[in-house]
């Protein structure tokens, strides 16, 4: 996995980004409400059987906002349960591609995908687990205020954009459950969401 921003990095983007980002650039174009699920996942739930996972990264990303292109599949599951996954995918005639250096395991499926396994065991795991958010494939999907945790914590340019864009659509009550997550998970990130959901907000044309 690519190796994410520094903090000097990190703050240097974001202003830049609140000196470029003009008011309501997208809310004009009508393309930041959309919300589809036009790139299929495989069923899941047959590869790994009984481990509980939800859907991240990228595919995760259209529940909040418009749907970007992306060839990868990640899913998140607890650390502990790695072996048991492990067992499953290789039943299901899956081929261990080989480790992820954050943790886990990369795996091509029998129909060509490529699924990336991240088995984490940060405190929020287990919680996040327990109530995932169901997309209109029935596949459990991570919720926004853990999704924006993993993408703080892998601080890439487009994980920051992603962060930006789908903080700019969550409503009132989202927002303050991340803002709550982020201030117990990773406090020293706190200054810097606030500062994306500004400019999230400001492209939206929704400064409330």
């Amino acid at each position: 996995m690519p190796k994410g921003l520094s903090w000097q990095d990190r703050k240097a983007y974001l202003s830049i980004a609140k000196r470029l980002t003009k008011r309501g650039s997208g809310t004009r174009q009508g393309v930041l409400r959309e919300r589809t699920q036009h790139y299929g996942v495989p069923n899941l739930v047959k590869y790994l059987a009984d481990v509980s996972f939800v859907v991240v990264g990228g595919l995760a990303t259209r529940l909040y906002m418009p749907e970007r292109m992306t060839l990868d599949i990640d899913v998140l599951i607890s650390r502990s349960r790695l072996p048991d996954a492990e067992k499953a995918l290789r039943k299901a005639a899956c081929r261990k591609l080989g480790p992820l250096t954050v943790g886990g395991s990369s795996w091509r499926l029998p129909d060509g995908a490529s699924l990336d396994v991240l088995a984490l065991s940060d405190p929020w795991v287990d919680f996040t687990l327990a109530n995932p958010v169901h997309g209109e494939d029935g596949l459990p999907y991570v919720d926004l205020p853990s999704l924006v945790l993993m993408k703080l914590a892998s601080g890439r340019v487009q994980d920051l954009a992603d962060i930006t864009r789908m903080l700019g659509g969550a409503n009132k009550k989202d927002l303050r459950r991340t803002q709550e997550h982020v201030r117990k998970w990773r406090p020293q990130d706190t200054e810097d969401l606030d500062s994306m959901i500004r400019l999230g907000k400001l492209e939206y044309q929704d400064m409330r």
